[in-house]
């Protein structure tokens, strides 16, 4: 019992490096949910679309990295980039892969909230004179937003937990503090206990956002 407090005080020694872990995964985390947010509207209006091959071509880029594992795509923009001349630092590279795979994601949420809106809202619009745009913007996309937003915010936790995987190119998230700190208190299940508690906090806004959302939205689309 010694011996734990006196681990449990060294790793509180260490709560700088804890600190700024969980100010680079959040920072990292805020990033790739709006980029990929804005990346996966687009990519799913057109994934909804009435062009086929436009769907068909958005359909296979978002499958292909829907498809692989994040860890390698992380590993393909951090280490392949630069081989083409464009030099990434680590926090660049972790968001642009994050921000490509929640985008993917992001987009069949959208796509599916689309084609979910009944087809008698549309032809209404259509009968009122609206153009494609100004269905889409009036009455479309308002009734999507409204069915997906729950499936949207768990993909944001989804998101705050993949970003685990840009400690294996050396930023210093949540993550890779824990191995720092695992160096010098050697218990593992304490450091990284800490380490999950700190992914829980940055979770848990949204898993309750995400819950209360769900309850209000009974056409929830997943």
């Amino acid at each position: 019992m010694t011996m734990l407090l006196e681990q449990i005080y060294q790793v509180s020694q260490y709560h700088f490096v804890l600190l700024k872990g969980i100010g680079a995964t959040i920072a990292l985390s805020a990033i790739s949910i709006i980029v990929g947010t804005l990346l996966g509207f687009i990519l799913g209006i057109g994934r909804a679309s009435s062009h086929k091959w436009l769907s068909f071509a958005i359909g296979a880029y978002t499958d292909l990295f829907r498809g692989t594992p994040v860890l390698v795509q992380v590993f393909v923009v951090f280490f392949i980039l630069p081989a083409a001349g464009v030099e990434l630092n680590s926090f660049t590279a972790g968001a642009i892969a994050l921000s490509n795979i929640a985008a993917c994601f992001i987009s069949e949420i959208i796509a599916s909230g689309i084609n979910a809106v009944p087809r008698g809202q549309i032809e209404a619009a259509v009968a009122a004179g609206l153009t494609r745009t100004q269905q889409l913007r009036l009455v479309v996309l308002p009734q999507a937003i409204r069915m997906v937003v729950p499936s949207l915010v768990g993909q944001f936790v989804l998101l705050v937990k993949d970003s685990s995987v840009v400690s294996a190119i050396g930023l210093l998230d949540l993550t890779r503090s824990g191995w720092v700190i695992v160096q010098n208190v050697p218990n593992g299940l304490l450091v990284f206990a800490v380490v999950g508690i700190g992914y829980f906090l940055i979770c848990y806004p949204l898993l309750h956002l995400s819950r209360r959302l769900e309850k209000n939205s009974p056409n929830t689309v997943h």
